[in-house]
Formats: structure tokens, C-alpha cells, sequence
């Protein structure tokens, strides 16, 4: 599968619990058939939203692996290899390739965080012993650091990178990152605020929370761009505004798992330190879905 090309919106995937904590794998099925039959254009396993620094190794390989045998090559399956080690980030990314991922995604080494060349050399370890493509991420917010324009132009080009998953959140950097897009380096709105700034900027699609729950409209979202329909695809933007801010009103994926639970696709179990969200934001929540004609 050619997931260097890859537009459109790629699902940042939820991993569901049992009432227990375990991982259901039946409501996996359930959440990554919803994705299959609703246009979603690939699934990232293991970011954020899919709470992997709560997961051990061998689920993380379970959850990866359950994904890919179900999507049985319809989409591509992108791996979170992310970690603040860069050994322990090189271990994720291999196991994940071995299992037949067919990309992975490599965030900044949050907490330490280290210098610009520790920065550099955190992503290029992997990189040069793995052999399928890699988004990078940019998360500042989470991560206390940022992947900056330099190592951006030194680190796209690498044999192994396909492109940058970007989430300052900061036009500002999304545009001096986009001088440097190409054929061979995309870019990926980590934001769902701001996909369509992002795609006018040449960015080829989103990385997203709000397609867990609204995927074909995220896949509209995209495709409606990159076919010249701007002005649609600006529209789906401006009007799903009030559901991304509530899947957003508490720390991700609090509100997006209790949205899924909403619409009967997973039970609303977290890993602490993640909790179930306050009254106020629940009630939130469940009146914009209502107003988006997602519950009735």
C-alpha cells in the first residue's frame, strides 16, 4: 500500500476498555468497521487518543495488530512509536513494522525534551533503522517541545519521511513548514479547528479526533478541498465548530470516549489518570451532538 500519498482524514483511534480495564476487542471491531463504511482514509493506532503510555507492550501489539487484521489492507494502518526514550521509541517502531504496520508516527521526546540535536537524532535513530514511512509530530503542548523549521527542512530529507503531523496549533509554523512540503513531504493538520487552514497551506489532510465520531463528514471535509470545492469544505469547518470544542472542553480523549459511549459504540471506560468528565461538560457534550443530528 502506497501510504506515502495518503489524503483525506486519518482517524486517530480510540482503543476501547472493558468495565474491567481490559481491551475490548469487540467494540474495536465495531469502531474500526464504523470507519470502514464511512470513508475514513486511515487509521492511526496508539496516539494519543488511543491512551498508549497507559498500555504495556504487549497490548499495544494486540490493539495494532486486531486493527490491521480487520482492515485487511482496505486503508492504511499508521502506528504510534512514540516515547520520551529514544531507545524504547526505536523497540515500538520495529515491532509495529514487524507486524505490518504501514506507517509509523514519531512524536518529540516530551518531559526531557533535550536540545536541537538530541531532537534531530531522537527521530533519525529511528528513522534509519526502520524501513516503512514516518509522520512526524509536533505537539508542543503536550510534549514541551517543538520540532523546529530547521530540523523540519534536515529531518524531510530522510528516505523515511513522508510528513509532519502538526499540532502548535501556530499558523505562524504551519506556514514556515509549508515552504518545505513536497510530493515526498506532506503535511497534516493535528487540529481539527484548523483543517482547513491547513490544507490552504498545502497540507494533504487531517489527523483526527472529530472523525471518531463524524468520519464520512471528515473525509467530506478533505475531499471537498483537494476537489476545488472550497467553499463546502469551509462550511463543514465553520459548522462542526461547537462539536470540536466540546470533544475538546476536557483533556483528549476523555469527551471523544464519552461521545462513542453516547452512541453505543464502546463503554466509557478510561486508564488513570484519566477520568470521567464533569456534569457540565457531559451535558455540553450531548447537546451539540444532538444539534449535529449525531444522537436523537
Amino acid at each position: 500500500m502506497d501510504v506515502r500519498n495518503i489524503t483525506g482524514s486519518i482517524v486517530a483511534l480510540v482503543t476501547p476498555f472493558t468495565a474491567d480495564g481490559e481491551i475490548d476487542f469487540k467494540a474495536l471491531d465495531r469502531l474500526v468497521d464504523f470507519h470502514l463504511e464511512n470513508e475514513t482514509d486511515g487509521i492511526l493506532v496508539l496516539g494519543t487518543t488511543g491512551e498508549s503510555s497507559t498500555m504495556t507492550d504487549a497490548e499495544d501489539v494486540a490493539v495494532a495488530q486486531h486493527v490491521i487484521n480487520r482492515v485487511d489492507g482496505a486503508i492504511p494502518v499508521i502506528g504510534g512509536a512514540g516515547s520520551n526514550s529514544t531507545e524504547e521509541s526505536l523497540r515500538k517502531a520495529k515491532s509495529l513494522q514487524m507486524i505490518g504496520c504501514d506507517a509509523l508516527l514519531l512524536i518529540t521526546p516530551y518531559y526531557n525534551k533535550s536540545n536541537e540535536e538530541g531532537i534531530y537524532r531522537h527521530f533519525t535513530e529511528v528513522l534509519d533503522q526502520t524501513e516503512i514511512p514516518s509522520i512526524l509530530y509536533n505537539i508542543p503542548g503536550r510534549t514541551g517541545c517543538s520540532i523546529s523549521e530547521a530540523n523540519v527542512v534536515r529531518l524531510a530529507e530522510h528516505p523515511n519521511v513522508m510528513g509532519i503531523k502538526e499540532a502548535s496549533g501556530s499558523i505562524s509554523y504551519a506556514t514556515s513548514v509549508a515552504r518545505h512540503l513536497s510530493p515526498d513531504f506532506r503535511m497534516y493538520s493535528g487540529n481539527d479547528d484548523m483543517v482547513v487552514p491547513i490544507l490552504s497551506l498545502g497540507g494533504s489532510g487531517v489527523i483526527s479526533v472529530w472523525a471518531n465520531v463524524q468520519p464520512r463528514l471528515c473525509h467530506q471535509l478533505v475531499s471537498s478541498f483537494l476537489e476545488g470545492d472550497c467553499q463546502k469544505s469551509l462550511r463543514i469547518q465553520l459548522e462542526g465548530l461547537d462539536l470540536v470544542h466540546a470533544l475538546f472542553c476536557e483533556v483528549n480523549p476523555i469527551p471523544v470516549k464519552a461521545a462513542l459511549a453516547m452512541m453505543g459504540l464502546m463503554e466509557e471506560t478510561y486508564r488513570m489518570p484519566l477520568y470521567p468528565m464533569a456534569a457540565n461538560n457531559r451535558d455540553r457534550l450531548e447537546r451539540v451532538m444532538k444539534e449535529a443530528g449525531i444522537l436523537g
